[in-house]
C-alpha cells in the first residue's frame, strides 16, 4: 500500500513560480510512488469573498496550471475541493471537537486579524479545521507544507487524536509535514522584502502563464540599490532574493558569472535583470505554451474534473461512512 499525500492550493489566482518550485514540481515527482490527492482549495478562498465570476475562473486557472506543469489525473487524483461534500461533513464533526481558544491562538489567525480586522469571519477562526478535514478525509500521512503551515498541520494531528480518543478507535493516522527534498524551496518575490506571493501583487510574482513581455517588465523594476561598495561584500537582502531567483533558474555558470561580477564591484544590474528575465522565460516556456492549449480545451477540462471528483469521493465517503458509525449515527 502506498502512503497517501494531500496538498491544496487556494483558488486565488493563477500559479507562480513559488508555487511551482515551493510545490508543484514536487507534486510531479510524488505522483509516480506515493497515492496523491491535489485539490483546488475554493472552500477556503471564500474568506475573502471572491465574486461568483473570480472564484470560477480563479479554480480554472489553477487547475489548467496544475496540469500544464505536469499533474498527471490517471496518476493523482487531482479534484476540486467544493465537489467532495463530505469534507464539510467531516469538518462539522471536528469543529464539534475543537475549541476556541485552540482557534484564536493560532498564529495565522492572529496575523489575519491584524492585517484585517473587518473581515474578521468564522471561516478564519475554523480554517484550520477544515485544512484538518482536508486532509483526514483521506487519511494522508504526509503533507507538503511550508514553514507557514506547520501549525496547522500540527492542529490537524490534535483534532485526528482527539477524534480518536473520544471514540476509543484509533482511526486517523498522524499526518507529517512532506517535502521530496532535503530542503524546501523559498523562492523569493521581487519586491526584495520576502518570499513570492499573491497577496504582495502582482508585481511581486511571475505568473507561469506571464508573456516574455510582461516577466521582462517585471523584473526590470525589481528592487536592487546604488551596488557594492566593497569586494567581496555580504549582498543585502534585496540583492541576495535576486540571486536566489536566478540559482533556480539560470545555469550554474550564469550564476558564477555574475557573483563574480559581484564581488568585484563590477556588476551591471541592468544586465543581470536582463539575464536573469531570459532565463526566466527559458525556465517558463515549457508550461506556458502547455497553459494556453489546455485552457482552450474546455471537454478536457471537465473531464479531469470530472473524473478527480468521483476518486476523491469514493475514498472521503468510506471515511465519512465509517467516522458515522464511530461517533454512533445509525439508519433506521
Amino acid at each position: 500500500m502506498k502512503e497517501t499525500v494531500v496538498s491544496g492550493i487556494r483558488s486565488t489566482g493563477k500559479l507562480h513560480l513559488g508555487n511551482y518550485y515551493g510545490a508543484v514540481k514536487n507534486f510531479i515527482k510524488m505522483q509516480e510512488e506515493y497515492n496523491c490527492y491535489f485539490f483546488i482549495a475554493d472552500w477556503h478562498s471564500l474568506t475573502t469573498h471572491p465574486t461568483p465570476e473570480n472564484l470560477h475562473g480563479n479554480i480554472k486557472n489553477v487547475l489548467v496550471d496544475y496540469l500544464a506543469c505536469g499533474l498527471n489525473p490517471e496518476e493523482s487524483t487531482i479534484y476540486v475541493q467544493s465537489d467532495v461534500p463530505e469534507i464539510i461533513e467531516l469538518y462539522l464533526y471536528l469543529n464539534m471537537n475543537a475549541y476556541l481558544g485552540e482557534l484564536e491562538r493560532a498564529t495565522s489567525f492572529k496575523d489575519k486579524v491584524r492585517g484585517n480586522p473587518d473581515n474578521v469571519n468564522a471561516g478564519l477562526l475554523t480554517y484550520p479545521v477544515l485544512m484538518a478535514a482536508d486532509i483526514l478525509i483521506h487519511k494522508a500521512t504526509k503533507v507538503p507544507v511550508g514553514k507557514d503551515q506547520e501549525q496547522h498541520l500540527e492542529m490537524a494531528r490534535t483534532f485526528g487524536n482527539r477524534f480518536n480518543r473520544l471514540y476509543n478507535h484509533e482511526y486517523f493516522p498522524e499526518p507529517y509535514a512532506f517535502s521530496y527534498t532535503e530542503k524546501l524551496v523559498k523562492v523569493p518575490g521581487l519586491d526584495g522584502k520576502g518570499k513570492m506571493g499573491k497577496s504582495e501583487g502582482d508585481a511581486n510574482c511571475i505568473y507561469l502563464s506571464d508573456t516574455p513581455e510582461a516577466i521582462r517588465k517585471k523584473v526590470s523594476r525589481a528592487v536592487t540599490d546604488s551596488g557594492p561598495t566593497v569586494e567581496n561584500q555580504e549582498k543585502p537582502e534585496v540583492i541576495q532574493n535576486l540571486f536566489d531567483l536566478m540559482k533556480i533558474v539560470s545555469p550554474a555558470d550564469t550564476l558564477a558569472h555574475f557573483d563574480e561580477l559581484y564581488n568585484k564591484m563590477a556588476i551591471r544590474y541592468g544586465d543581470f535583470k536582463k539575464q536573469l528575465a531570459e532565463d526566466m522565460i527559458i525556465a517558463t516556456d515549457p508550461v506556458r505554451d502547455r497553459i494556453n492549449d489546455i485552457a482552450n480545451d474546455t471537454a478536457y477540462l471537465q473531464k479531469v474534473a470530472r473524473l478527480g471528483a468521483e476518486k476523491a469521493r469514493e475514498s472521503a465517503q468510506k471515511t465519512i461512512q465509517e467516522v458515522r458509525e464511530l461517533i454512533g449515527f445509525k439508519s433506521f
